[in-house]
């Protein structure tokens, strides 16, 4: 998988969304998951990563 580096000041602008979901990574054996409905099976995805604003 490729992680992209950003820098502070990054901006993300998508055009053309299907749908907006807020989920908790979860433990997926050795490795994490995100779960999301069938519809978007075979779609392309893009997860954004939020810092903890209580941390």
């Amino acid at each position: 998988m490729k992680k992209i580096k950003l820098d502070k000041k990054s901006k993300l602008i998508l055009n053309n969304i299907e749908g907006f979901i807020k989920r908790i990574v979860t433990k997926f054996g050795n490795s994490a998951k995100v779960s999301c409905p069938k519809e978007f099976l075979g779609k392309e995805a893009y997860l954004v990563i939020v810092k903890n604003e209580s941390a």
